[in-house]
């Protein structure tokens, strides 16, 4: 209605206007049930999996055809290498009419593989005691296939540890599996406690992943709800991608004493990380904060927020973020490439310097001014990268454990938990063999009562990954 028709209206008289408020009331409420009756629109922040199948966007069919394209040459699993055993399938008769064969008018050749039926192997240890009359005591003969005190051999251990602790597969389904395809019969308590025992025994390879994550020269933190006993923990996860080790820890704090525990007072290097308040707290050479966490502020504020100062100033933001992105990958003679740097942080200073009166503006340039420093470390350092991805890549295998596990129960399986993922993570980013490495190393350990040292090559004494 407009004003000159809401003038005529008065002036018609009171049993018209009335009447008409009245129907515009009706259209208003009939409007509003409408608006209950629509299911509200889901957070941006909500993750994909709490929300229900039938509230997500159907895919759109791919238009790429599957396969090859026409011409190449296709790719099949190659022929087995190795012993083989033939077997021969002929017939006497066919099979719908009894007419009886003679002799075949053609053969063809046929590869299968599979895998035997596994049954466990049982051991008896006969184990000799000698007197030493040097030392004047009983010395008994090592066992090396399995660990003091324990029923179960070092190879089953390691890989079943590695099933829950690097692949993520809860414990009961690791039990099941032994009890049904491997004929294995063991208890998730028994097989937990021998965990229990295999962390004690790797605890100075998790001590020495501590000292090594000190001497990285960048490295990534991150962090994330954990439970114990239903209790409120934190997995903190400090990642080198250059270095290729990972070390977990599993603390009822989220707080800076947490960092300096395990970093010491200041760090020696480039620190990674979001803008979480405890990483303030703790002193660095350098530190990069991550910017696509502030790209996703951006994204997720603008969704309910669509102020003019609002979306011009994160317009400006986005601008110039990406244009430091782009720069980063460019190839440009030293002067050039300063001048650029040298632009994009005259632009950040003007950004937060323009007085606000938005909210959210004002909110976001606080930020902006308190980690100016540590938004482009990256374009004056090119081994250091613009954004925190590596760690979360590498604690999203702990996420997953997390939904199939449901954490741990004590604090002793929490320490267990950090132990060994620790290991297996650095063994894999290492490209070791996670099963024999450990294997070796614990039947070493058996024959003489020491660990081997698991990660002794420093970062400059790896090879290059692949």
């Amino acid at each position: 209605m407009t004003r000159e028709e809401a003038i005529a209206l008065y002036r018609s008289g009171e049993d018209p206007t009335v009447q008409k408020l009245l129907e515009l009331d009706q259209e208003i409420e009939a409007l509003k049930k409408a608006i209950q009756a629509q299911p509200p629109d889901p957070d941006p922040s909500t993750p994909s999996g709490m929300k229900p199948p039938y509230e997500k966007p159907s895919a759109k069919p791919s238009k790429k055809r599957p396969g090859r394209k026409q011409g190449h040459p296709g790719v099949r699993r190659p022929l087995p290498e190795g012993d083989y055993q033939t077997q021969i399938h002929t017939l006497s008769h066919c099979p719908q009419c009894r007419h009886p064969f003679g002799e075949p008018c053609s053969t063809r050749e046929r590869w299968t593989e599979d895998i035997p039926e596994i049954k466990p192997t049982i051991t008896k240890h006969v184990i000799q005691t000698f007197y030493c009359p040097k030392c004047q005591k009983a010395i008994e003969a090592p066992v090396e296939e399995a660990l003091p005190k324990s029923t179960l051999g070092i190879r089953l251990l390691v890989q079943t540890a590695y099933l829950h602790f690097h692949l993520g597969l809860p414990l009961r389904q690791i039990v099941a599996y032994l009890n049904t395809c491997l004929h294995f019969p063991v208890s998730p308590g028994g097989l937990a406690l021998a965990w229990q025992r295999l962390a004690q025994i790797l605890l100075p390879g998790y001590q020495s992943l501590e000292i090594l994550i000190r001497t990285c020269s960048v490295l990534h933190i991150d962090e994330t709800g954990w439970r114990v006993l239903g209790k409120a923990y934190w997995l903190w996860c400090f990642t080198s991608e250059k270095s290729r080790v990972a070390y977990y820890l599993i603390s009822p704090s989220r707080a800076s004493p947490v960092l300096k525990e395990v970093l010491g007072e200041f760090f020696q290097g480039v620190l990674i990380c979001d803008f979480f308040g405890a990483y303030n707290k703790i002193g660095a050479l350098l530190k990069q904060r991550c910017l696509l966490h502030l790209l996703r502020d951006l994204i997720r504020t603008s969704v309910f927020h669509r102020t003019p100062e609002w979306m011009a100033f994160t317009k400006r933001l986005k601008r110039m973020v990406k244009d430091a992105l782009r720069l980063s990958l460019q190839t440009l003679s030293p002067k050039v490439y300063a001048r650029r740097c040298a632009r994009i942080e005259q632009r950040l200073q003007i950004l937060i310097t323009h007085p606000y009166k938005d909210g959210h503006c004002k909110r976001l340039v606080k930020r902006l001014k308190r980690h100016q420093q540590e938004l482009f470390t990256f374009l004056k350092h090119p081994g250091v990268p613009a954004d925190n991805n590596h760690v979360e890549r590498m604690i999203r295998p702990a996420v997953i454990s997390r939904k199939n596990s449901y954490c741990n129960r004590s604090e002793k399986g929490a320490m267990t938990q950090a132990i060994l993922m620790s290991i297996f993570r650095t063994l894999h980013l290492r490209q070791y063999d996670p099963i024999t490495t450990l294997g070796e190393a614990l039947k070493n350990y058996c024959k003489t009562g020491s660990l081997p040292t698991l990660f002794e090559k420093s970062e400059a004494q790896l090879p290059i990954a692949a």
